[in-house]
């Protein structure tokens, strides 16, 4: 994953700029590259730096994501920051030099992680458009350009369709009509048609997390394989895929699998998932289960 600019180099401000030298900032930096003063070429790269100084005055305008930022950085914005259920992966997949295997066709590696998750992650930075235009008024001062001109409108797919394509069947001004979706959307994607932009909203999944082409699972093993080791079958977004633990896995290892994420929307080249291992703990014992424990207990184990 390529390392993100820092938000104050993007508008030029020192860290301690007070509001007011922000929005100066913001609306110098949105006027030079707002993407219809630029062509050819240019524009595209304009469109993606509009895009950033969007983003970095969204979250240094607001005092609560500031605070974040300024703390944790980036990663505090990132769905691989705010794991669910309160367990951070940190960021940028594989985390330093790690022990890992292969087991068939699929490379993994293996380290510890922790972490608390964000209330900030996955957030929604809008349409920098919108934000721009708020700065005059409500019209942008350099007219709006042609992508802008015509009709807009959202749909939600859940989270399989946005990473496999679909195609639909919409109602636009009272006309049905079959559109194809491309694989690899996700949550904020736009897609240009001929006569019409579509913005993307995805439902999030009950074992998934995305993070941009990477997929991201909790997957909880028993104490006893734990220590022993085994074969273990880990959801993929294609395929269950088999992968052997080794003996004395600890829980917060992390396994990689390579080329198992999603497809990219316009590179077409896949990403990663990574499996968080627990050890699932059980409430109720036998016996001679528990017989076992206190004996394992007093031999140190």
């Amino acid at each position: 994953m390529a390392a993100k600019s820092d938000y104050y180099d993007i508008l030029g401000v020192s860290k301690g700029a007070p509001a007011e030298e922000l929005k100066k900032a913001y609306r110098k930096q949105a006027l030079e590259w707002h993407p219809d003063r630029h062509q050819g070429a240019d524009k595209e790269a304009a469109e993606k730096r509009f895009k950033e100084i969007n983003e970095a005055y969204q979250v240094l305008s607001d005092s609560q994501k500031r605070s974040a930022y300024d703390q944790f950085g980036h990663e505090a914005f990132s769905p691989g920051g705010g794991f669910r259920g309160g367990q951070g992966f940190p960021e940028g997949g594989p985390f330093g030099q790690a022990q890992g295997g292969q087991w068939g066709p699929f490379t993994y590696t293996y380290s510890s992680s922790g972490g608390g998750g964000s209330p900030f992650a996955g957030a929604d930075f809008g349409d920098p458009f919108d934000l721009f235009e708020s700065f005059f008024g409500g019209a942008s001062p350099f007219g709006r350009s042609k992508a802008r001109s015509i009709p807009r409108y959202s749909i939600t797919l859940n989270f399989m369709e946005a990473i496999k394509g679909v195609e639909k069947e919409v109602e636009l001004e009272g006309k049905k009509r079959k559109i194809k979706i491309p694989a690899g959307v996700d949550e904020g994607s736009r897609i240009q048609f001929d006569d019409f932009i579509l913005s993307i909203n995805v439902s999030p999944h009950d074992v998934f997390e995305r993070d941009g082409q990477d997929i991201y699972i909790n997957f909880a093993i028993p104490y006893s394989q734990a220590v022993l080791g085994g074969e273990i079958n880990v959801p993929t977004i294609d395929s269950d895929v088999k992968v052997r633990l080794r003996p004395g896995t600890q829980a917060g290892t992390m396994l990689r699998l390579r080329g198992k994420g999603v497809v990219g929307l316009r590179n077409r080249s896949k990403g990663d998932e990574y499996v968080k291992i627990s050890i699932e703990v059980p409430d109720r014992l036998s016996g001679s289960q528990r017989d076992f424990i206190e004996k394992m207990s007093d031999e140190g184990l």
